[in-house]
């Protein structure tokens, strides 16, 4: 029996320019890129992205891209989501510093290779309608960026 998943939402998030770190012996290339904002819109949920929040992600030599990022949502009736979302990620050390340079331009060109999945976790208080999200298996899909500053990551449900 194949797997089924279920479209829940999407997030829009804002990011300020990569802090790079350089290449470290443990864990590759790493940067450190801050969530200055976005939000969350789905069928049945809607948010803000909190400022704060980062991605601590690292080019291992093998050009796979190893993303961590951690950040906090509030939810429309103000119930707050802590976000741990880890994946991997395949595009050239080019392409990844012209997506998140902040710089204008740093979309990814045309032809370039795109693919980050992500597995995201979410971490709800035990007393809202949204616990259910601490319970649940989700995937996220980093579509290709189409300018500097701004991901999107579309997220399904695992059924």
């Amino acid at each position: 029996m194949a797997l089924q998943s279920q479209y829940v939402f999407t997030l829009y998030v804002d990011l300020a320019p990569a802090l790079d770190f350089g290449k470290t012996t443990s864990s590759g290339n790493r940067r450190f890129i801050p969530i200055t904002g976005g939000r969350l819109e789905g069928p049945n949920l809607k948010g803000e992205i909190l400022p704060g929040g980062g991605d601590w992600n690292a080019v291992r030599a093998d050009g796979v891209v190893h993303v961590l990022a951690k950040y906090a949502i509030r939810l429309e009736d103000g119930t707050m989501v802590n976000v741990h979302n880890e994946g991997y990620g395949r595009a050239s050390q080019t392409v990844m510093e012209g997506v998140f340079s902040g710089q204008p331009g740093g979309a990814v060109p045309e032809g370039s290779e795109w693919y980050t999945k992500t597995w995201p976790r979410f971490e709800v208080a035990d007393n809202t309608k949204h616990a259910w999200m601490c319970r649940t298996c989700f995937v996220g899909n980093l579509l290709k960026p189409e300018g500097p500053g701004h991901v999107q990551i579309e997220v399904f449900e695992l059924l």
